[in-house]
Formats: C-alpha cells, structure tokens, sequence
C-alpha cells in the first residue's frame, strides 16, 4: 500500500522479444496502438515508449499520432461529400456548357439575341400604371 490506502496492482514485466513483436504488429499497419493495447491488456503509454525505442521509422523528435475510429470515419464521411459535390459540380457545368451552346446556336439559326445587351431598353411590365 501506499500513503493515500490505495493499493498497487502487480507492475507487469515485458521480454524484449514480447516488445519488439508489439512494436512490428504497429508497424505493419494490421494495428493501432488503441487496438495492441486491447487485445494484449497493456498501457498504450508502454506501446508508445516501445515504438520510440525499438522502431526503425518512429524516433523520439518525430510525435506519433494516430487517428482514432470515429476521427477516421468524419474522414472518410468528408470525403465522400467531396466526390458528391464534385460531381455536382461537373454536372452543373455541364448544363451551363448546354445552355451557353443554345443561345450560341439561337443567334446563329434565327438571329435571335437571348442574352441581354446593355443597351437593350427596360420592358415596362414592372411599371405601376395609372386607373383612368
């Protein structure tokens, strides 16, 4: 026991072979470290420690992080909604391509001018009349 009466549960002792399996199951990308740390019941403090000392690719200056499942999935979610809006996007230009091409063949073909020139008086139909 302690000062403050709680009790100390056994301090685990890892092999240095046990450590290095841990550190190459991270490396491989088959695990997170949240998942080592379920499935073998350690701390993932002791996970972080073992990847800074026996990782060829992590060392101590270079922060390891991970993202957790829900951070993955907002991802991939916004992800998918980029692809949504692109292809919207596409689709709307598109139609505007459409468009632009129909009024370009509208003057060709019957001389008609559908955009609207700066020049071209104001129709009056938005004018209040007066009752007689």
């Amino acid at each position: 026991m302690i000062k403050s009466g709680k009790r100390l549960g056994p301090r685990k002792i890892y092999s240095e072979d046990f450590k290095l399996r841990i550190v190459k199951l991270y490396e491989s990308g088959k695990h997170s470290v949240y998942e080592l740390e379920k499935i073998y019941d350690i701390s993932n403090q002791s996970i972080y420690k073992w990847i800074y000392k026996y990782s060829k690719y992590n060392k101590k200056s270079v922060k390891v992080v991970e993202f957790k499942d829900s951070q993955m999935n907002k991802i991939n979610e916004m992800q998918a909604r980029i692809s949504e809006l692109e292809q919207a996007l596409g689709q709307k230009q598109m139609n505007i391509d459409y468009l632009e091409k129909m009024i370009e063949l509208a003057k060709q073909e019957y001389n008609i001018d559908i955009k609207k020139n700066s020049n071209t008086p104001h129709s009056g139909g938005s004018k209040t009349t007066k009752k007689n």
